[in-house]
């Protein structure tokens, strides 16, 4: 029943021909006529709407559908007035009936068009209907008796004849018309039309909103049914069309259908199961809802959908232009569309947010692409409540709230949302998660919400009165805020109920909460309050401590609540740090103890916030200074993307009681700066990854200066060092300059820095620890030989390529894009050493390395606990599709020629497209081992022989940023941290599939290689895979080559910074090599003569080349 014997696209090809051929041939008008396929008919205007908008003219259009039997249906099964909705966005000149019955059984269903149309109606039926020869012997004067009916009715402007007639028929008609004045063209009431095979009006009732709600039934979307994910991914599609009739039965006005997964092919799945959805008559009367945040998922369901859907959804997100150029094709397709409010600064939390982003959209919809209000749905995000978090509690209040105002200033628009976003904090218990929907929806739809996606037998059985009152009260002090407490309370509340009972008839568990009965069971428990925190603190456990907190406030013990946090809490801190410092507890354990700290001292901050606003009232001034160590600005310098070792700095430091202002990635210089002044930061930390990174330290090394600070500068980062920061920074900058090797080293460098017993002798220490290593690093440069370019070129990888086997022609050339790549295929391949090393785990001899670590007698046990843990959030990222594997690998045809590595357009090798320039290794060896480059590895232009290069990116960062900031809102540094390094493991294995992949087939120059994991990441494959910015070829520009031949950012959405650091952070690129000579080799220092010469070829600045190699360098500039 999917099966289609042609597209949608090669309909409208040829139809547009047709139309061109038609519009050469000087014709005045455009027919579309007989159509008993509305979809066929909706790929002809879309053809003749961009046929005119090529030429810059237009012809009136007439539209005529055709009925087959006296259902009044078209062949494809729509009524009539579905038909008109359908394809009324075209605005046709006249619309009709033709074909079909005869004159007087096509009156009634002419008559439902006349009253439905905005434009012109007309009919041209048979001439009755034919005899059993297939003849048709109605005559003229009986032909203009029968059609002088529609006149009589007044509903036509326009007759004519079909099948059987001829000019007797026509002239008869003429006669009688002159007796009838046409119809007269009715103005339609503005309102939103959607059809499937059945037209829904909707007219929403402003005095009970709830009443004409439209319920848009989610069990059709992968996200939202666990069966129907798992009957998409079997291949199931008849279980899955089950689900959506079931859907229609328990009152779905409109079924949305999804199909965004990692496992799924978005456009595939969503092509048969539109088709498989438009065949089965019961479920396709009801308008679809095509819903991907993947628009090639979108366009691909509208190109199966005769009737008009809503498309959900577009944002402006990725900016104006890309907004407008998405929504003129839903346009073309007349779809009605959701706009979800999400600009280019991210998603709209506050009511303020939600009002703006969408009066812009708005605005922009029926200013600049002339979309009809009613056919714009805002979606003003539904965002969690009850999380815990107080920047979440007015969440429900903010949507409600937006939907007045949205309505006030969008006139016409309609508003959605996703109900099951709102009570995802109770997910588990129906009773709660479903009379938080139903008093949501009340109080939403009264405040002028139109539809949402819900589960729709649920939200017609809870119904608002029917609510329990007590679990009611509970709810609804959570939806509106009402006291701080009422997530607590609902919580309780929560535990004391059946988690399978419905809200219209809960029911009491028999025994005490679970909560209650740990807390019975456990000894520590028994402790007093100021050990309780402790223990809490040191074991990272946050089950109890809001509660101890709570009682620690109201016990009388503590006079206010900052004393709570100076007394127990920071000692219970500070044992944390006695512990870490000792080696007795490690760094994930130190950023768990950070989470409970945070979530005590989140507590808090309402009693001492309200406690200043009284001492203000009383006295008028209040002591505003804070309990703190010192303050601490820290930032990811400009251009860099990578924040990890930042954040865990972050973490730590924070446990010492130090107030840290993070910055974030990407900060400019001023900002940092300013930052510095504005917070009167104690210290400043400055991080990188990338080496283009430590000349921005530099710059703001020497801003510092120039501002005439005096503070303490640290510096960080995987591509820092401590020679670097002694040559390049220290000397810039007046005030102390310290290299910090890791997180680890932190506290105790800012505590030598910060005490005044200490920190005249420490700085001076270093000062001197930092001239003579300059010393011994200039001396080094006079010491150390460099041959020339010229002689280390003559010395360079000599390869006989007559004799060598002859290079593999991957098996395409261009490129080739893999988005949603399977998360599971690529678990084998984690490397799960740099894990441990993040978290700064590190086995001791016979124990170092994965998995050997966990038998250290040390540092296994918390190894393998944190392991343990990375598994379970591999599985949950994995299991729910929580971030997206994103990349692109691309062969070219390509010759080397000297340093550089020409890629050619074709395999005529007659034109470059681009150019790969490498650099070449001068530093004087002991051995006779060749001065290696890239170039050397690919045949070179005179040998003739055609070789080609490959290069590729991988990312794992989508999704991500929506993982961490909600671990960042709940104040959960370890899970944010946690699910950073896990993005970067599994973007690392990514590029180790995908070069497999490439070995065995897409160059397929090893087809036969049968390796182990562990000889994969031992490198015993033939063929490198060398990234710019490191040692191979340390130049970063190179990646903007690969970002023009790949159209990477078009492609996968990967981009580069001005630093060209990859965004998202959790991604790898580098360049294929295939020939057995390939091998990594490390540049090292390079001279003058080779930068000159290496800028010349890349038409490149001498500063700029010089800037960009600086750590390369065996010179100053």
């Amino acid at each position: 029943p999917a099966y289609r014997a042609t597209t949608f696209d090669e309909v409208k090809k040829a139809y547009y021909e047709q139309v061109g051929a038609l519009m050469d041939g000087g014709v005045d008008i455009l027919l579309v006529e007989t159509i008993f396929d509305t979809l066929n008919s909706k790929a002809a205007l879309f053809a003749i709407e961009e046929y005119f908008e090529s030429v810059g003219y237009r012809v009136p259009v007439f539209v005529s559908g055709t009925i087959v039997d006296n259902s009044g249906r078209t062949l494809s099964g729509q009524t009539n007035e579905a038909f008109w909705i359908s394809i009324q966005h075209t605005k046709p000149f006249a619309v009709g009936l033709n074909c079909a019955l005869g004159a007087s059984d096509m009156f009634r269903y002419v008559q439902n068009l006349s009253r439905v149309c905005d434009c012109y109606v007309f009919c041209y039926p048979n001439a009755g209907l034919p005899n059993a020869m297939g003849g048709y012997d109605q005559k003229g004067d009986e032909f203009s008796l029968e059609v002088e009916d529609f006149c009589k009715a007044g509903i036509v402007n326009g007759l004519g004849g079909c099948c059987g007639t001829c000019f007797e028929h026509i002239a008869a008609t003429y006669e009688m018309t002159k007796n009838y004045k046409p119809r007269e063209v009715p103005v339609s009431e503005n309102c939103l039309r959607l059809s499937g095979l059945e037209p829904l009006i909707y007219k929403p009732d402003p005095s009970n909103m709830r009443k004409t709600f439209l319920n848009l039934g989610e069990r059709c979307n992968v996200a939202g049914s666990t069966i129907f994910k798992k009957a998409i991914v079997d291949g199931n599609f008849d279980k899955a069309l089950a689900i959506a009739l079931k859907q229609v039965e328990a009152g779905a006005h409109v079924i949305d259908i999804n199909m965004d997964d990692g496992l799924i092919d978005g456009v595939s799945a969503m092509v048969k199961f539109v088709n498989l959805l438009v065949s089965e008559p019961e479920a396709s009367r009801v308008p679809f809802m095509i819903d991907s945040s993947k628009f090639e998922v979108v366009e691909a369901g509208l190109k199966c959908s005769q009737g008009k859907a809503i498309v959900n959804s577009i944002s402006l997100k990725e900016g104006e232009e890309d907004f407008i150029k998405k929504a003129k094709i839903v346009k073309m397709h007349g779809a009605a569309v959701v706009v979800m409010a999400f600009d280019e600064q991210g998603q709209a939390a506050t009511c303020d947010e939600k009002v703006s982003m969408c009066q812009r959209a708005y605005r922009i919809l029926v200013e600049r692409v002339g979309f009809n209000p009613q056919d714009i749905v805002f979606d003003p995000n539904i965002l969690t409540i009850g999380t815990g978090m107080e920047e979440h509690a007015n969440y429900g209040v903010d949507f409600i709230n937006a939907c007045r105002e949205i309505k006030r200033v969008c006139p016409g628009c309609k508003i959605s949302g996703g109900v099951s976003n709102l009570a995802f904090s109770f997910r588990g218990n129906e009773a709660v998660r479903r009379a938080f929907h139903s008093s949501f929806l009340h109080h939403a739809c009264q405040a002028g919400m139109d539809m949402g996606i819900v589960n729709s037998a649920q939200v017609i059985a809870d119904e608002y009165e029917k609510i329990d009152k007590e679990l009611l009260e509970y709810v609804e002090d959570v939806l509106f805020n009402r006291c701080d407490n009422a997530t607590e309370r609902m919580l309780e509340y929560a535990a004391t109920l059946e988690p399978k009972c419905p809200p219209t008839a809960v029911v009491k568990k028999g025994q005490a909460s679970a909560a209650e009965a740990a807390i019975q069971k456990s000894s520590w428990r028994d402790l007093s309050i100021e050990k309780r925190m402790e223990h809490a603190l040191v074991k990272g456990i946050d089950e109890y401590i809001v509660r101890d907190v709570e009682e620690a406030r109201t016990c009388g013990q503590f006079n206010r609540p900052l004393f709570i946090i100076e007394g127990p809490l920071m000692d219970g801190m500070n044992v944390v740090g006695d512990m870490f410092g000792a080696g007795k507890l490690f760094l994930p354990q130190v950023i768990k103890s950070a989470r409970v700290m945070k979530k005590a001292v989140g507590h808090l901050i309402p009693f001492m916030e309200e406690e200043k606003r009284l001492a203000m009232e009383e006295s008028g001034v209040y002591d505003e200074s804070e309990s703190n160590a010192g303050v601490f600005v820290i930032a990811t310098v400009k251009g860099d993307v990578h924040d990890i070792g930042k954040n865990i700095v972050s973490v730590v430091l924070g446990c010492n009681n130090y107030k840290v202002i993070d910055l974030g990635v990407m900060v400019p210089c001023e900002t940092i700066i300013q930052a510095c002044i504005d917070h009167k930061a104690d210290i400043l930390g400055l991080s990188g990854l990338i080496t283009p990174s430590l000349d921005e330290m530099v710059t703001v090394a020497k801003a510092m200066e120039k501002k005439g600070l005096k503070i303490p500068l640290l510096i960080g980062g995987a591509t820092t060092s401590k020679m670097h920061t002694a040559v390049k920074i220290e000397p810039q900058y007046s005030g102390p300059v310290v290299y910090v090797l890791d997180a680890s080293r932190s506290v105790p460098v800012v505590q030598s820095l910060l005490d005044e017993k200490v920190q005249d002798e420490f700085i001076e220490d270093t000062r001197e620890t930092y001239a003579e290593m300059r010393e011994e690093f200039y001396a080094g440069l006079e010491d150390r030989k460099y041959l020339s370019l010229e002689a280390s070129q003559s010395k360079g990888l000599k390869v006989n390529w007559a004799e060598e086997p002859a290079p593999t022609k991957p098996s395409f050339l261009g490129t080739k894009t893999f988005i949603d790549f399977p998360l599971e295929k690529v678990l084998d391949a984690i490397d799960w050493n740099p894990f441990f090393q993040v978290w700064q785990l590190r086995g001791r001899y016979p124990n170092r390395g994965y998995p050997k670590i966990f038998n250290d007698e040390n540092v296994g046990s918390e190894a393998k606990k944190l392991f343990d843990e990375a598994q379970d959030m591999l599985k949950d990222i994995v299991d729910n599709k929580k971030i997206k594997l994103r990349g692109i690998a691309g062969f070219f045809p390509a010759n080397s020629d000297g340093d550089d590595i020409l890629l050619f357009e074709d395999e005529s090798r007659s034109n470059v497209s681009e150019k790969l320039y490498t650099l070449r290794q001068q530093a004087e060896k002991d051995t006779e081992e060749p001065y290696m480059a890239l170039s050397d590895f690919v045949a070179p232009v005179e040998s003739g022989i055609p070789d080609y290069v490959g290069m590729f990116v991988c990312s794992a960062g989508f999704g991500l940023e929506e993982m961490t900031e909600k671990f960042k809102a709940d104040g959960d540094d370890y899970s944010y941290i946690m699910a950073e390094a896990l993005a970067d493991r599994l973007a690392e294995a990514f590029a180790e599939v995908l070069h497999e992949m490439t070995r065995k087939d897409l160059w397929g120059y090893a087809p036969d290689e049968s390796l182990s994991a562990e000889d994969l990441l031992k490198v015993k494959y033939q063929g490198i895979r060398p990234a710019p910015g490191y040692p191979s070829q340390p130049d970063h520009t190179e990646k903007d080559t690969m970002w023009r031949c790949m159209k990477v950012k078009e492609e996968t959405g990967v981009e580069l910074t001005e630093s060209l650091a990859m965004l998202p952070a959790a991604s790898v690129s580098g360049l294929y090599f295939a020939n057995r000579c390939s091998q990594y080799f490390s540049v090292g220092k390079i001279t003058q003569d080779q930068v000159k010469s290496y800028a010349e070829r890349k038409a490149m600045p001498l500063e700029v080349c010089e800037k960009w190699l600086a750590p390369t360098l065996a010179y100053e500039p």
